[in-house]
């Protein structure tokens, strides 16, 4: 089934994260896979997923390059899934919609605290400004066109 989306769609950077991870499943297996659960049977374990679905997600991570499929065992063939540079630059969004969890889904108290393993501090997650050197709000973020953007979709847009 091909789903036909608006050409001006395929200029949003969320839209198209959206197209690799944007399925409750998929998340939730990239949490385990942060955590350290690889191995399909643990992470079938630990969701409680279909083995279809779980298989069906864990190909796609694969195929778009988020994890890589990596033997553990020769007889029987096993493998296990590990994040790569891709996937792990997925861990500020993760970490983003767990914060926003713990402030608007619970009842105030995160059931998990993220910590830095050297010092054992909570983390924190905000946008900062290079150039200012100071944490922007959310209020104080604008967007502009970028030089990914496609001028051809940009004028079409416009048209509209």
């Amino acid at each position: 089934m091909t789903v036909k989306r608006d050409p001006a769609q395929d200029d949003c950077s969320i839209q198209r994260t959206l197209d690799v991870i944007g399925d409750r499943w998929t998340l939730l297996i990239l949490r385990d896979v942060f955590r350290g659960v690889r191995r399909f049977s643990q992470i079938q374990s630990d969701l409680g997923i279909a083995k279809n679905l779980l298989t069906d997600r864990l190909a796609a991570l694969v195929a778009s390059g988020v994890v890589e499929k990596v033997p553990y065992q020769d007889r029987p063939v096993r493998h296990e899934y590990r994040l790569t540079d891709k996937g792990r630059a997925l861990s500020p969004a993760l970490v983003a919609l767990m914060r926003w969890g713990d402030e608007w889904c619970g009842d105030g108290d995160a059931p998990t605290e993220l910590v830095h393993t050297p010092c054992d501090t909570r983390l924190e997650l905000q946008p900062w400004c290079v150039v200012c050197n100071e944490p922007v709000a959310p209020t104080s973020i604008s967007s502009r066109p970028g030089p990914g953007r496609h001028l051809d979709q940009e004028t079409a847009h416009a048209a509209t």
